[in-house]
């Protein structure tokens, strides 16, 4: 109920962040068999890079 009223107050929604995690995920199924961490983070950071 909180959540629904504090729409309303403020106008915002967790839309962003929901897309932002929804990113991850994807990145994170495609990047089975990455031989290590650093392959995964590099990825990471060339995808949400400008």
């Amino acid at each position: 109920m909180d959540g629904i009223c504090n729409y309303f107050l403020n106008q915002t929604t967790s839309g962003v962040m929901e897309g932002i995690n929804n990113r991850l995920k994807l990145i994170k199924r495609k990047a089975y068999g990455f031989s290590s961490f650093d392959n995964f983070r590099a990825r990471l950071l060339a995808f949400f890079s400008d």
